[in-house]
């Protein structure tokens, strides 16, 4: 069977869920497919496209059902456990504090907030020039609309390597062994562009990588990979290592920030998620996740005027 085309098995797994949700959404016509000799095969390319948009319609029923809730918040872009846990503990303090995402990748998530489809975007994209994190991608993006960018904390990211893998995996070089099988992220998100940047930079040709085009869209999809013994590493936060038991072999310390319209900045829900950010009852609830640097959060590190 050619590589382009999945079998429902197959896609089940890429979109990890059950093989009897593939044939429901067969059978509603919500998923793209083609039947050949009796068995139905799903285009790759057309899967991933059905995935981005389906988020894209993901982020307009929010933008709909937000219109309902007074004061609801929508956000896009990348994602990482401290935000859920953040969002429930604003969500005890705040009974009224509504805030919808959608784990779009931090690329796509500034795309949505220069279309005006969200108020935050989730961000946390290297720049192999400066060597700093989302300043450089939102000066250049947000030229005519006035946008800050606010620190939310620094983490580490780094390699999970599944703990029923026998798989030594190191280095980027190692991710070339035979044998090692991989699981990526999906183009855009701030964790791929690392990846191909370092992979660029050693002379690494992403083919010899097995698994480099199996992507999923979340860190603890990648965790959740790794748990099933499917694959044998993936990069993702330090805090997936420790909900999952995973091993965790560290990368680069990175900016996880958020960027909004200054405008936005000054919504009183906003105002409460930093003020929450920098409770010291906050920092203890999330310490047990590793290291999480929250000194600067809800500092204005960049801020442009049209």
């Amino acid at each position: 069977m050619p590589e382009l085309m999945m079998s429902t098995k197959e896609v089940a797994d890429y979109l990890g869920i059950h093989e009897k949700q593939v044939y429901a959404l067969i059978k509603q016509k919500k998923i793209p497919c083609t039947r050949v000799t009796g068995k139905w095969l799903f285009p790759k390319d057309i899967i991933d496209e059905w995935i981005r948009t389906s988020a894209q319609k993901d982020i307009n029923v929010m933008k709909t059902r937000g219109k309902g809730h007074r004061g609801a918040l929508l956000a896009s872009g990348s994602n990482d456990p401290v935000l859920n846990i953040l969002f429930t503990y604003m969500k005890n303090i705040y009974p009224d504090f509504h805030i919808y995402t959608s784990a779009t990748g931090s690329t796509e998530g500034l795309h949505l907030l220069m279309q005006k489809e969200t108020d935050i975007a989730w961000c946390h994209l290297f720049d192999p020039q400066s060597g700093g994190y989302n300043i450089p991608q939102v000066a250049e993006m947000f030229r005519d609309m006035d946008v800050a960018v606010v620190h939310l904390f620094y983490r580490e990211l780094g390699f999970v390597v599944s703990p029923k893998s026998e798989k030594n995996v190191k280095t980027f070089e190692d991710l070339t062994v035979p044998g090692v099988r991989f699981i990526n992220r999906q183009k855009g998100s701030g964790t791929r562009l690392l990846l191909d940047y370092n992979l660029e930079k050693l002379g690494i040709d992403p083919a010899n990588i097995q698994g480099y085009g199996d992507e999923v869209y979340t860190h603890m999809e990648v965790g959740l990979s790794l748990l099933s013994g499917e694959y044998d590493v993936g990069i993702a936060s330090v805090a997936i290592s420790r909900l999952l038991g995973l091993g965790f072999v560290p990368l680069v310390r990175e900016s996880f920030d958020m960027v909004l319209l200054q405008k936005t900045f000054f919504d009183k829900w906003v105002q409460a998620l930093i003020e929450v950010l920098g409770t010291e009852q906050f920092r203890k609830k999330v310490e047990p996740l590793g290291s999480y640097d929250f000194t600067e959060a809800g500092k204005i590190i960049y801020s442009s005027t049209s």
